[in-house]
């Protein structure tokens, strides 16, 4: 059934005739400004440190990063401290006109008088009266700003001390909500914040947060369950494809074009049921693991390189194999599925008489580590950035045949990765070829 054209004729010509209409000139997009300053770093986070590079602001000069909870404490203390520092001045003003207010009366004598064995007149009298007055003024000024001084002191840093706990105590939702969102990168959509309390502005966020979450995990698990209804419903008209082409090319009768056709097609629907069941790993991979038990990653290598062997003598590539001890956390048959996919990557882009190279070893701090390097052409490093897509090819490469896989080996493998919380790093090797390093943590 075809689809009639559209009434206004081919694209570009109106409904009521054939006249070509002139093309609206296309106005050039305007380049945007160049930014007045560099870009800054970003900050590397990891699971078991971070580096802290100091960006802008007025705290940029700190060695350390300066946490809002830091921020909060300067603000509570530094107002605390100014708010002291002008109370003391106002004191010491005050206290001053006070004692300028009390000063001695004058006297007036007929005759001198002696004062401690000094004869004075009245003005001598009142002139020395005046002096005490405003010597012992200045020594209780004095004693006044030194003593201040000192509790103003040691009040700063009592409000030093209660402002760092009051603001890690208001900050504590906002850390909860940090641990969350830090897990739901794991790809551990599951988890919410589910935050209690009184229904101030971190309620919001956390409840907005957890809204977002309910959004997104039903859009996964939708994306999800259409790619897995979709591989199966798949399979079941090409096994039956499968079944009526291999009795098809077990007639003896059949003539040799026949034949030959029937071929042809039987390795068009390997490859679709290959296409496939990739579809149906990739699918399963991309949920976060619950249930991790301790796998020898040797073992599982050592299983990958059985499976491999066959292929790897028919394409003159030499298997070579370094296993050390190494236990990791996770799903065996995942993890095997990796180093298959890793190993066949590796085989099917070679050179005739070439070699792979699968170790395995364990890592400082527990987990393990999986290397698999091979001969084959040089793979430019700008094309490394997007080896792990799903049905990307490395540009110039003959890998359009049906006998080097589907395009979903490497994206399976970042997705096993991704569900076991560890790291996977691609390299060109200098004569050509690459090495793939897998890092899965321990139990």
């Amino acid at each position: 059934m075809t689809t009639p054209p559209p009434a206004g004729g081919p694209s570009g010509a109106p409904a009521g005739g054939s006249r070509a209409v002139p093309p609206k000139p296309v106005q050039p997009k305007p380049v945007p400004p160049k930014p007045a300053h560099l870009p800054r770093v970003p900050r590397l986070h990891s699971a078991s440190r971070e580096t802290y590079v100091p960006g802008d602001g007025m705290l940029a000069w700190l060695p350390f990063r300066p946490t809002i909870r830091m921020r909060l404490t300067l603000l509570y203390g530094g107002m605390f401290l100014m708010a002291g520092v002008v109370l003391l001045l106002l004191m010491y003003f005050f206290v001053r006109q006070a004692l300028h207010d009390v000063a001695p009366p004058s006297f007036v004598f007929g005759k001198d008088i002696t004062v401690n064995g000094v004869p004075m007149t009245s003005e001598q009298f009142n002139q020395y009266l005046a002096n005490r007055h405003d010597l012992a003024s200045n020594s209780a000024l004095n004693t006044l700003l030194r003593k201040s001084l000192t509790v103003l002191v040691c009040l700063a840093v009592i409000a030093f001390a209660a402002g760092y706990a009051m603001a890690g105590r208001v900050l504590r939702p906002l850390g909860r909500i940090t641990r969350t969102a830090r897990e739901v990168a794991s790809s551990d959509l599951h988890r919410r914040i589910e935050l209690d309390g009184p229904d101030d502005e971190l309620k919001e966020l956390a409840d907005t947060f957890d809204d977002m979450l309910d959004r997104l995990d039903r859009s996964f698990d939708s994306q999800r369950r259409f790619v897995a209804n979709a591989s199966h419903e798949l399979r079941t008209p090409l096994a039956i494809n499968r079944t009526l082409l291999e009795v098809q090319l077990s007639d003896p009768a059949a003539s040799p074009d026949l034949q030959q056709l029937g071929k042809t097609l039987l390795a068009t629907n390997e490859r679709s049921e290959q296409l496939v069941e990739g579809l149906l790993l990739l699918a399963r991979s991309e949920n976060e693991l619950t249930d991790r038990r301790a796998v020898e990653l040797s073992e599982v290598a050592t299983r990958a390189l059985e499976q491999t062997r066959a292929e790897a003598g028919k394409r003159d590539v030499e298997l070579r194999s370094e296993l050390g001890p190494a236990v990791v956390a996770g799903n065996g048959v995942l993890l095997e599925r990796l180093a298959l996919n890793l190993l066949q990557n590796a085989v099917r882009y070679n050179t005739a008489g070439g070699w792979v190279e699968i170790t395995t070893a364990g890592v400082p701090g527990g987990g393990g580590e999986l290397v698999v390097s091979n001969t084959g052409p040089v793979v430019p490093g700008y094309e490394l950035e997007h080896i792990f897509e799903p049905f990307r090819r490395v540009k110039g490469a003959d890998r359009t045949r049906s006998d080097k896989g589907v395009g979903l080996g490497l994206s399976i493998v970042r997705s096993v990765v991704r569900a076991h919380g560890g790291t996977v790093d691609a390299t060109p090797r200098a004569g050509g070829g690459l090495t793939m390093r897998v890092r899965i943590p321990g139990a």
